[in-house]
């Protein structure tokens, strides 16, 4: 059994990873992305209405991709990125006071203004979701236990390049980070309901 959800919309931050074109249109499992997009923006309505941060992160490179990673690796997984790959998802309905973070990694941490926007706003709690479950998911969620944060796994607004290496994440890494919930679970406890 676990433990009741409870989320206190001033310390609690809803941060959801790289919903952009490029990211989006790519195979992804268990959940489709379109499901993932579509729980991402009903979490997103729910935290913005109870007062909660929003913040959405993407990754871009410089045009010359001078800030990219270069060290030598087996697979580098170069694919091409049209015009326009890094830019969010429009159905996220992205505000002016939403936060939004530019990374040049998997994590979205090192290198940007996360942290400091997170404890400026006295957030102590994240709510993650995203794409890809074991990349730019997990990345950010291990830099943010070790930053002290609580974490929270919405496991159904999440997915990975397979089901295989999602329900890995799911169900060996992230319960020894936090806690894993479901989008449902996740929209009650923001609205103030244990579940």
């Amino acid at each position: 059994m676990t433990d009741p959800l409870i989320l206190a919309p001033h310390e609690t931050a809803l941060v959801l990873i790289d919903l952009q074109r490029g990211i989006m249109g790519m195979p992804v499992a268990p959940h489709a992305a379109t499901d993932v997009l579509a729980r991402a923006v009903a979490l997103r309505r729910a935290f913005a209405a109870a007062g909660a941060p929003v913040v959405f992160v993407r990754v871009s490179f410089a045009a010359d991709g001078a800030d990219t990673v270069k060290q030598p690796r087996d697979n580098t997984f170069a694919a091409p990125r049209p015009p326009g790959w890094d830019e969010l998802s429009p159905d996220l309905g992205v505000t002016p006071t939403d936060i939004v973070i530019t990374k040049h990694q998997w994590g979205a941490f090192y290198g940007t203004e996360l942290d400091l926007q997170l404890r400026r706003r006295g957030v102590r709690t994240i709510a993650i979701g995203g794409i890809s479950t074991n990349f730019g998911v997990e990345s950010t969620a291990r830099d943010a236990f070790e930053r002290n944060y609580g974490l929270v796994f919405i496991e159904d607004a999440m997915a990975a390049v397979s089901a295989d290496a999602h329900a890995f994440a799911v169900g060996t890494i992230f319960p020894r980070l936090g806690r894993v919930r479901s989008t449902a679970q996740v929209i009650a406890a923001i609205g103030g309901e244990a579940q």
